[in-house]
């Protein structure tokens, strides 16, 4: 889940340099912390947050695959 997130924010991001995905294990699953640069959060989260819901999906999908839940948050550096 973690590479697949990653490998999603890097394609769409400016500076994919600055792309990095942390993972943090929760009572309810796993969090996974998106951080991209500043100028970035916009497409990320694309025209009213449909971008943001789609790297979610995705990556939710992937988790019930593994048998986990997980979440996505998007932070700014």
């Amino acid at each position: 889940m973690n590479e697949l997130l990653l490998y999603l924010a890097r394609q769409l991001v400016s500076h994919p340099d600055e792309v990095s995905v942390t993972e943090v294990e929760t009572d309810e699953g796993v969090t996974l912390e998106l951080r991209v640069a500043d100028g970035d959060v916009g497409r990320v989260i694309g025209r009213g947050g449909r971008t943001a819901r789609a790297l979610r999906t995705v990556v939710r999908a992937a988790a019930v695959r593994e048998g986990r839940r997980a979440n996505v948050e998007i932070v700014s550096a």
